[in-house]
């Protein structure tokens, strides 16, 4: 036995040869990526081309097994086990299927993952109400949260609080993170020097903790402060809301002749990097026309949620002015704009001030995180549109809390038909109601979550499941 040491693996290689010439494998190299308590690589030689995966399970429970995905025609393997518990004795053996159908497994084989690192021990605490019952769709999910200051964290955890899966970066933060439709988490990153929700770079990961995409400030089609948002199109193209800036003579409102105004921007890359697609807030709204532009110009506007709508076209919401705007993903014009000022009529009721993670829910209804700051008083709400007539339904109102309530960041995602679950980020706490606002479950971290995504078990499957 050869023990290899790196600064990111801790690698051991088991040279050994099978009985079986089917079952063959010639050598084995066993390592912890990134020290990750919850992930545990097999790499492996055969001396022919098959298909191979991996079967493992607790050493003090053989009766519930795990499979890893299938790794194709090939003599290298490369396997990352997920659905593992920290500081837990597992067992593991290679099933290999030749040509000809043949499926023959190795010996048994030991491995023993880590504990977690102090600073995510206990990152979570549930709390569930006497008597209350959590609706099925939501108990058998997850919950996605990302860790904005360093180190950067991007956890996934069950219901019960226990952390099922997670991925660390030095040096810089994760300042948002999204689920993606191809079972991989896709987020903005920054370092300290980007403040809030503002980055650098876009990274995509597998969940086997491969990276499938990461590009920085300055590089190809990435010229411009990234922020708030990333998500994937139909192409699976990359969009992201952009910070964008235009210098313009300010003297005939009190301001300087080459002033720089900073607000916000549309960009679509492919999966190369390279920029497909731009828009701009600068090509709809003249700054000149707002009264307190002196005071914004550094921020004017304040872009902080980007969604596709279900016909293709984005709805991006603005903080500063508590609108919802629709742009066309084709032509970039605003088809248009609800909210304060907007096109539609709004139940009185229905008025939301700093609205945050604004999409079409599962009904096809608008629905928003209201921070409330002007009642210092956060709700949920949904909307029916009538896009044709600009009429608005409001269809649910949720006032959180008093002690939840959050004046910055925030999200709301319905879940099944009857609960929400909502992300108070300035009480670093998640929590999930009945669509009448009563608390049925309660999480509290360690850290301010931007946002809190639920995950369905069968989206994961099979990295991870109960």
């Amino acid at each position: 036995m050869k023990v290899l040491k790196s600064n990111f693996y801790f690698l051991i290689c088991i040279v050994f040869t099978s009985c079986s010439q089917t079952g063959q494998i010639d050598s084995i190299w066993q390592s912890s990526p990134g020290r990750n308590a919850l992930k545990f690589q097999v790499d492996f030689k055969t001396p022919e081309k098959v298909a191979a995966e991996i079967e493992y399970w607790e050493k003090n429970a053989p009766d519930i097994k795990f499979h890893s995905t299938i790794s194709e025609s090939a003599q290298f393997h490369h396997l990352v086990l997920t659905n593992l518990s920290a500081k837990t004795n597992y067992i593991y053996r290679i099933w290999t299927t030749d040509s000809h159908g043949s499926r023959v497994s190795s010996r048994e084989y030991p491995f023993a993952t880590q504990p977690f690192p102090i600073w995510i021990q206990d990152s979570f605490r549930i709390k569930t109400p006497e008597k209350a019952v959590l609706p099925d769709a939501f108990k058998n999910g997850y919950v996605l949260l990302s860790r904005r200051d360093l180190p950067g964290i991007v956890y996934i955890t069950d219901t019960k609080g226990k952390l099922r899966w997670y991925h660390q970066v030095n040096g810089t933060g994760f300042k948002t993170s999204h689920f993606t439709k191809n079972k991989t988490i896709i987020s903005i990153l920054g370092t300290e020097e980007y403040p809030t929700s503002y980055g650098n770079e876009i990274l995509e990961l597998s969940l086997q903790g491969d990276t499938l995409f990461h590009l920085k400030k300055g590089e190809k089609g990435l010229d411009k402060t990234v922020h708030h948002e990333v998500i994937l199109n139909d192409k699976s193209q990359l969009v992201t809301l952009v910070v964008d800036e235009k210098i313009m003579d300010l003297r005939s409102i009190g301001g300087a002749q080459s002033d720089t105004i900073k607000s916000d921007g549309i960009v679509i890359l492919d999966r190369k990097g390279k920029k497909v697609w731009s828009w701009s807030v600068f090509d709809h709204l003249n700054p000149l026309t707002y009264p307190n532009i002196l005071k914004e110009k550094s921020d004017w506007m304040h872009a902080n949620s980007l969604s596709i709508d279900n016909d293709g076209n984005y709805l991006m919401s603005f903080y500063n002015n508590g609108q919802v705007w629709k742009i066309n993903a084709s032509s970039g014009a605003v088809m248009w704009k609800f909210g304060k000022g907007g096109d539609f009529g709004v139940p009185k009721e229905g008025s939301f001030t700093q609205g945050h993670a604004v999409h079409r829910n599962k009904n096809g209804e608008l629905m928003l995180f209201d921070n409330g700051t002007e009642k210092q008083l956060s709700r949920s709400l949904s909307f029916g549109l009538d896009e044709k007539n600009k009429k608005a339904r409001l269809s649910l109102n949720i006032k959180l809390p008093k002690q939840v309530y959050s004046a910055r960041m925030g999200s709301s995602y319905l879940i099944g038909d009857s609960a929400v679950l909502h992300c108070s980020s300035k009480t670093n706490t998640v929590v999930l109601t009945d669509i009448d606002g009563r608390v049925l479950w309660q999480l509290s971290s360690t850290f301010a979550p931007y946002r809190a995504e639920f995950i369905g078990d069968e989206k994961l499957a099979p990295y991870i499941s109960n």
